[in-house]
């Protein structure tokens, strides 16, 4: 069976060389093609087509095999920073799942604070009341009751008997020097026969007043025990309202 080699200054080689063994077979050419020319003896002619073929496939190799690199680290790189993020977010969901549940309960333990701040705020409301009505009757005067008469702030209603309107306003006037009582009105003053002697007079009348809390500041508290009781018991001395 008789060959051609088609090739210019190529040698016969095997059949089934493949595109490497062409390529291989113009870098041959390439490389021995100097010392020759068209009129040279020993050397044959480069065919300019595939020399720039020969290169230009190189240069193609070359930069695929350096983006297939590339991409290859960096997909690497994106697979170590996902793998870490999710451990991140792993973590950030049981903290956060933490912190919510801490804020329910400071949520919860707040509203409970609430209601006792509201509950122990109106503990000492009636006695101030009782105590300040107390100490503002003047002489010549007499209480029959002190009751609610409703609202929020709170408002007290004061029945009583007087001697004279003066007394009624000397009453009235102390009950409105008081820290804890203001806008005292009067509702009702009438003269009537004294209940123990019809031929004397006396004045019915009724009181309406506010309650209302002064800033802490203005208050003057004293201790709940005495210093030798507190010395004993180790208690501490706290502010009575």
């Amino acid at each position: 069976m008789i060959e051609v080699n088609l090739l210019p200054g190529g040698k016969k080689g095997a059949s089934g060389g493949g595109p490497l063994a062409g390529l291989v077979a113009a870098f041959k050419g390439l490389r021995g093609g100097g010392s020759g020319g068209r009129g040279g003896g020993g050397g044959s002619a480069v065919d300019p087509y595939m020399a720039f073929f020969a290169v230009a496939l190189s240069i193609a190799i070359g930069y695929i095999f350096w983006a297939y690199s590339g991409v290859n680290g960096t997909r690497e790189e994106l697979q170590v920073r996902i793998e870490e993020e999710v451990q991140d977010s792993t973590r950030f969901a049981d903290l956060i799942e933490r912190t919510n549940l801490l804020t329910a309960r400071n949520d919860s333990i707040a509203q409970r604070v609430a209601i006792i701040q509201e509950i122990d705020q109106g503990r000492y409301v009636w006695p101030h009341i009782l105590d300040e009505v107390a100490a503002a009757v003047p002489d010549y005067t007499w209480l029959r009751e002190v009751v609610y008469a409703g609202g929020d702030p709170v408002q007290v209603r004061v029945n009583g008997r007087a001697g004279s309107i003066y007394a009624i306003t000397n009453f009235m006037r102390r009950l409105e020097a008081s820290e804890f009582l203001r806008a005292v009105q009067m509702d009702r003053a009438e003269q009537v026969p004294s209940e123990a002697n019809a031929e004397d007079l006396v004045y019915v009348f009724e009181l309406l007043m506010t309650y209302d809390t002064p800033p802490i500041e203005e208050l003057q508290t004293v201790p709940l025990f005495d210093g030798s009781l507190s010395t004993q018991t180790a208690a501490p001395a706290s502010g009575g309202n």
